[in-house]
């Protein structure tokens, strides 16, 4: 596999960025699944490839994984701020097929993430769902409404940066699930003992009762990379 930090002036965002790209050797680009993998709030683009063994994953799936830098702004076009959601789930799918001649067709892309990542896979896969065949959120931060109100973690005023006076519905991941006619098939995890786990219970309620395609899967663990690590190994697994 080839490990590469591409460093570009973004049109989204008007700015120079970063991702970083794990591309198969021994087959054309053209022909790879490709995997959006997200970061959290408190980590950059580099996190996925120094923490877990993503890079051993995806050699033994021959897949690509692109994982771009957001910043903290909950892949969201900020309020006061940059049009983060537009950079993720448009021109960075442009971007790499055009430097690497990815591809852009639905059944070969995945969007994933975790924490605020994982809100961001789901926002990109609700949102779009005519653009990715499959969706995993690893400890997803997807209760944005309670955060906005009760996160401890978050400046109040952090957050009316990036969503402005109240959360508006097409941020809302419980709303996108209720709008969706037919989204991607979604992989959920989150540890037992994490303090988000109580969003992920809310989600998987909501899933089931819009009745789309997933699967949900808990076990003993806290919002680490141990954590994230697994989750990560099995969403591969699971997808390809």
């Amino acid at each position: 596999m080839a490990f590469l930090r591409c460093d570009y002036r973004s049109n989204s965002l008007v700015m120079s960025t970063s991702f970083c790209a794990i591309l198969p050797e021994d087959k054309p680009l053209k022909d790879s699944n490709v995997v959006y993998l997200l970061h959290g709030l408190s980590d950059n683009c580099t996190n996925w490839e120094r923490y877990t063994s993503v890079e051993r994953y995806a050699m033994e799936h021959g897949i690509a994984v692109i994982m771009p830098e957001v910043q903290r702004s909950f892949y969201t076009d900020m309020n006061l701020g940059l049009k983060y959601f537009e950079f993720v789930s448009k021109e960075l799918r442009e971007e790499v097929h055009h430097l690497f001649n990815l591809p852009t067709a639905k059944a070969k892309n995945y969007v994933m993430g975790l924490s605020m990542g994982g809100y961001g896979a789901l926002k990109c896969a609700l949102t779009y769902p005519n653009r990715y065949n499959g969706c995993a959120a690893f400890s997803p931060a997807v209760d944005v409404r309670e955060i906005y109100e009760n996160g401890p973690k978050i400046k109040k005023n952090e957050m009316k940066a990036i969503y402005g006076d109240s959360v508006k519905n097409k941020d809302d991941i419980f709303y996108l699930v209720n709008k969706v006619k037919k989204a991607p098939f979604i992989y959920l995890a989150c540890g037992e003992s994490d303090f988000i786990f109580s969003h992920t219970q809310r989600l998987d309620n909501a899933l089931q009762a819009k009745g789309l395609d997933y699967k949900y899967e808990h076990w003993a663990g806290i919002h680490d990379w141990a954590f994230w690590d697994e989750a990560v190994k099995r969403a591969f697994n699971l997808f390809f």
